[in-house]
């Protein structure tokens, strides 16, 4: 007999709003979602913590930034979600796909259980902090497995002097990565004259790639770019990048965040271009031989 009055009206999840319930979303830069209470859409471009509070900022596609308190109110989809901060995913993605390819992100093969060298006395030298933390990102498990430390420049104006007081020999050796060494440009005379030092010119290694900053070493696709654009002559390069990004660039702190926003776009080696991997691998070869018997 058919039941004339239908089902239990209380059986099942009769709670469950109308679009669901919400889940938990890692807001991860480019994550597109929208905040229930102001209608705002656009994409995670960062999370911070300001005031002991969690804070998501989005950018919507007239290229806006606002910030909105991190958890619960946005919807992905259509569908309710809460914002959490996404270190935690982006630690146990990172480590699950390294134990499963048991590679380094420079795409070495991975060491497991062996503990750092002590610093040896070789050193690879870069021009800026930026440099040397696009290094340490992609080769930094590598060269503390061999002991081989990055330092500072500030510069390469001075090249010669800083090899003088390096002092490099014979199990000292000296690796040195230059921005924008390209025929004819400041930095080719600069390298020529360090190439020619005695008795140090056998212990040292110049090279350089040929980006005007260490900024465009990373491939253009990972920001949204087809190709990195053309700032002219006069306008600070950094400046220009970011005027064309839309990102703010008026004070050094927005010079800081932009390059954090570029260099959160490195996951490995693919992420960087040719001419910079092989002369950061070169120098790391160098530095690391062993001595000529």
């Amino acid at each position: 007999m058919a039941d004339r009055y239908g089902g239990d009206v209380l059986s099942g999840d009769w709670r469950r709003p109308p679009r669901g319930r919400s889940r938990e979303l890692p807001a991860e830069p480019g994550t597109v979602v929208e905040d229930v209470e102001t209608g705002w859409c656009g994409a995670v471009v960062r999370v911070e913590k300001a005031g002991g509070v969690h804070v998501v900022h989005l950018e919507d596609r007239a290229g806006r930034v606002r910030g909105f308190r991190l958890g619960p109110g946005f919807l992905l989809d259509g569908a309710p979600v809460t914002l959490v901060p996404p270190r935690a995913a982006q630690d146990r993605r990172l480590a699950d796909a390294r134990a499963a390819a048991d590679r380094t992100a420079s795409g070495s093969r991975a060491v497991q259980g062996q503990r750092a060298r002590v610093a040896a006395a070789s050193r690879i030298f870069v021009e800026g902090r930026h440099d040397a933390e696009l290094v340490e990102k992609v080769w930094g498990e590598d060269l503390r497995l061999e002991g081989v430390v990055v330092e500072l420049l500030e510069g390469v104006d001075d090249l010669a002097g800083a090899v003088r007081a390096f002092d490099p020999g014979p199990g000292r050796r000296m690796g040195v990565l230059v921005d924008h060494l390209v025929p004819g440009s400041k930095e080719s005379r600069v390298v020529e004259e360090v190439r020619a030092l005695r008795p140090w010119a056998e212990h040292v290694l110049v090279l350089g790639h040929p980006y005007v900053d260490v900024w465009q070493s990373v491939k253009p696709a990972r920001l949204g770019l087809r190709a990195w654009p053309v700032i002219p002559r006069g306008t600070s390069w950094k400046h220009g990048i970011c005027a064309h990004l839309g990102w703010p660039h008026d004070t050094q702190a927005d010079i800081a965040r932009a390059w954090k926003r570029i260099l959160g776009s490195v996951g490995s080696w693919t992420d960087l271009e040719p001419e910079l991997l092989g002369r950061v691998e070169e120098l790391i070869d160098f530095v690391t031989a062993p001595p000529a018997p």
